[in-house]
């Protein structure tokens, strides 16, 4: 191991062992990835991973927060270019776009994520709270394109929200499996959701 990769600084190391397991539970599984792995694919050894993490949940937990933080920039990034309000509540699948070939979309960490909050308490915990939190920042986003005269007042910008975010997790799945649906399909949904939500 190099001396410039010892000497990162700890905020530094911490980004880089989250990226790493990023792309380890992006390319397998919460269960099938191991410490030891990611530590790899970090350039450290185990005990410095738990350094910074004190298990593999809290690992993952943080992937969940940074998977999550770089897509709502990307979203806020394109809400802030976008003039149209109307095009503000279908911001999220332009920033999706953007970010899809890394395989790190915190669609497919919820998934699994998902998968083991049936057995990991702490992990159900969590991702309540966490989708919660997720759901607050797209109503948000709704309420806004409605205050600016782009999403008609009768329409509910919390149960919006919770659309948007199983149209999402619906893509997770295609991602998954495979043929579920096609880029068509998801093509149909969005301008489908457009027309509901501004009548454009």
């Amino acid at each position: 191991m190099s001396a410039s990769k010892m000497r990162l600084p700890a905020s530094e190391r911490r980004a880089a062992l989250v990226d790493a397991a990023l792309r380890t539970f992006a390319e397998g599984s919460y269960g099938g990835a191991t410490t030891a792995e990611i530590a790899r694919k970090a350039g450290v050894t185990e005990p410095i991973l738990y350094r910074h993490f004190g298990c593999k949940r809290d690992l993952y937990f943080a992937c969940l927060e940074e998977a999550w933080a770089r897509v709502r920039s990307a979203i806020e990034d394109v809400v802030a270019a976008e003039e149209d309000p109307r095009e503000w509540p279908l911001a999220a699948a332009k920033a999706v776009r953007r970010v899809r070939d890394h395989r790190t979309l915190p669609l497919h960490i919820w998934i699994q994520a998902l998968g083991k909050a049936g057995e990991d308490p702490e992990i159900r915990r969590y991702l309540r709270r966490h989708l919660r939190d997720v759901h607050a920042f797209f109503a948000g986003l709704l309420r806004r394109a409605q205050e600016a005269g782009a999403v008609p007042a009768d329409h509910d910008p919390e149960a919006e929200a919770w659309i948007n975010l199983a149209v999402g997790l619906l893509r997770s799945v295609q991602d998954r499996l495979g043929g579920v649906l096609a880029e068509e399909d998801f093509a149909a949904i969005a301008k489908s959701r457009r027309a509901w939500l501004t009548g454009a």
